[in-house]
């Protein structure tokens, strides 16, 4: 695979870089997006070229469809190519529906959900030329289960997975996959911070008795910009320990 190019969009924290160094393991020339945090990207940076790979950062707004097309237009014209495409990049605003913010509705469709529309209609032309590609993208257990006070994100994951289904039954004559990772609750800088009871509520709800790790996630990405995934499309994997 190490002629293959690969956009990971927040990938340069958690699991997003987690994704971008298992890529990069194989010989993958990975670009990580990020949206604001410059030294956050630069440390993700100096990580993978510290470890031999090929690796760079471009910033971007993704739920801003110019900057997208700019972003990915770059990449093409600097790699004549754009293989792998991981749709990972997302934020949470949870609150009840009744007492939501309108903004906070919106900003989580944006992000979470414009975004992969964005960045794989972009894609789809180089991929279509090479007459091979892989997207990936980044769901979640409230996309298939629901959660109360999580309407907006997961509204906005369970429309990616929709829009995953869809994609792959158009795109699958031209050898490109789509498919779908619904990661389960992941042990980040964010759970850390989590209350102890809250913690343990959540391992209880939990067949495997723990949170899942930011490399079990990128493992089954990996897997499906594989050679290997090449027969698999319009599905999704769940890495959350047994919990839907």
């Amino acid at each position: 695979m190490s002629d293959l190019v690969a956009l990971v969009t927040g990938g340069t924290k958690g699991i997003g870089k987690a994704i971008a160094r298992s890529l990069a393991k194989k010989g993958i020339r990975v670009y990580m997006n990020f949206a604001a945090d410059a030294q956050a990207a630069e440390t993700a940076l100096g990580e993978l070229k510290a470890e031999g790979m090929s690796a760079a950062v471009m910033q971007a707004d993704v739920s801003d469809q110019e900057q997208v097309n700019t972003m990915i237009g770059t990449i093409v014209q600097n790699e004549g190519r754009l293989d792998i495409l991981v749709n990972n990049a997302g934020i949470i605003k949870d609150g009840l529906l009744m007492l939501m913010p309108d903004r906070n509705w919106h900003k989580v469709i944006e992000v979470n959900l414009n975004s992969v529309y964005y960045c794989s209609k972009s894609v789809l032309r180089p991929m279509i030329g090479s007459k091979w590609g892989r997207i990936i993208n980044i769901i979640s257990p409230s996309a298939l289960m629901g959660r109360a006070g999580q309407t907006n994100y997961a509204a906005s994951k369970g429309g990616v997975l929709s829009l995953t289904r869809s994609l792959a039954r158009e795109v699958g004559r031209y050898n490109i996959t789509v498919n779908a990772v619904s990661p389960g609750v992941i042990a980040t800088e964010l759970t850390k911070e989590m209350d102890e009871k809250i913690r343990e509520e959540f391992i209880s709800m939990i067949p495997a008795g723990r949170f899942g790790t930011p490399e079990e996630v990128a493992h089954a990405v990996s897997f499906l910009a594989s050679d290997e995934a090449g027969y698999i499309t319009g599905e999704y994997i769940s890495v959350d320990g047994g919990l839907t």
